[in-house]
Order: structure tokens, then C-alpha cells, then sequence
């Protein structure tokens, strides 16, 4: 299930052209192009769930995959050492700009 403007589902189906640097059947991970840290990394399930308020029980699994995979990006980026910050932005009050699910990563602070 897409949103036809939804920029992430543009980006998933390659109509936005993003360099990936992870993807698999469930989700995908890009650079954000506005970072809040010198490693600010984006999880993008590649199903429309519009927010965290939006997930169904069917999705655990997507989330988890969330998850273990920033886990497994933080280590690939080596700021699984020194730390790093994992957050999603939940509505409008919470900060969420893209209403698309997704996961943020940021970290590599000296």
C-alpha cells in the first residue's frame, strides 16, 4: 500500500532518485538531506503506515525490523561505540514533517 504523494514512497519506488544504504523486502535506509548530527540516517518501512499512531498489530514485526536494523547501520557507520540517538517523530506536535513512518539515527558528535 503507497501514497501516491508521499515523498518516502517516492523514494522507495525510485521516482525521487536517493542513494540506499541498506535495503531489503521490508524497509530502506537513506541519509537525511537536512542532518541534525554528522550521521543522521533515516529507516523507512517500504509499507504507508502514516505514524506510530497509524501501526496495526500486524506491524510488530516492522518495527522491530526498524529496530535491529538501525542497530546493525549504527555499527556500519561506527557510532555504535562512541553512541548514537534513535527517535520517531510522532504527529505534527511531535515533530513528524513526513507522514510516512520511519525511524531516525543520528550520532558521530565528537
Amino acid at each position: 500500500m503507497e501514497n501516491e504523494d508521499c515523498i518516502f514512497c517516492k523514494i522507495i519506488n525510485k521516482q525521487i532518485p536517493t542513494e540506499f544504504l541498506y535495503e531489503d523486502d521490508q524497509l530502506i535506509v537513506f541519509k537525511d538531506i537536512n542532518p541534525l548530527a554528522p550521521i543522521h540516517l533515516l529507516l523507512v518501512p517500504k509499507k504507508h503506515i502514516r505514524s506510530i499512531n497509524d501501526l496495526e498489530d500486524s506491524d510488530t514485526t516492522i518495527v522491530s525490523d526498524l529496530i535491529m536494523t538501525a542497530r546493525d547501520m549504527a555499527e556500519k557507520m561506527s557510532v555504535n561505540k562512541s553512541g548514537y540517538r534513535l527517535f520517531f517523530n510522532v504527529e505534527k506536535g511531535g515533530g513528524q514533517e513526513v507522514f510516512h513512518l520511519h525511524l531516525h539515527l543520528i550520532g558521530g558528535w565528537e
